[in-house]
């Protein structure tokens, strides 16, 4: 993952890192630019965990853009289709989107497990 200055970065440790987030703040919120988890940790939490912690710390609505595949994970996360977009985002994915499939989602609150 590529980070930008002002990025806010959110990892999960095992004795070394295995899953980061990435979240860029926006007037009232966060983008989340990038999350990876290590492959033989995926599927245990890591990233719904990182999730929680950071929307809880950050708070406000974080906002993503992904794949369609990728759309029931980021579901099970607690993110749904956004309606509206800030400014910014908007553009941002209409210039994606000419290029890409891509989907504008959001989670309002930290989600419980």
């Amino acid at each position: 993952m590529r980070s930008v200055g002002n990025a806010r970065w959110w990892v999960a440790k095992d004795g070394e890192i295995i899953a980061g987030a990435s979240f860029l703040p926006l007037s009232g919120g966060h983008w989340l630019t990038g999350l990876h988890v290590a492959i033989e940790h995926r599927n245990k939490g890591y990233g719904q965990g990182l999730f929680n912690a950071a929307q809880a710390a950050l708070g406000g609505p974080v906002w993503l853009f992904c794949a369609p595949e990728l759309h029931d994970y980021y579901r099970r996360a607690g993110f749904e289709e956004a309606v509206t977009l800030p400014s910014e985002l908007a553009q941002r994915l209409e210039r994606y989107r000419a290029s890409k499939d891509l989907l504008a989602l959001v989670r309002a609150e930290a989600a419980t497990a």
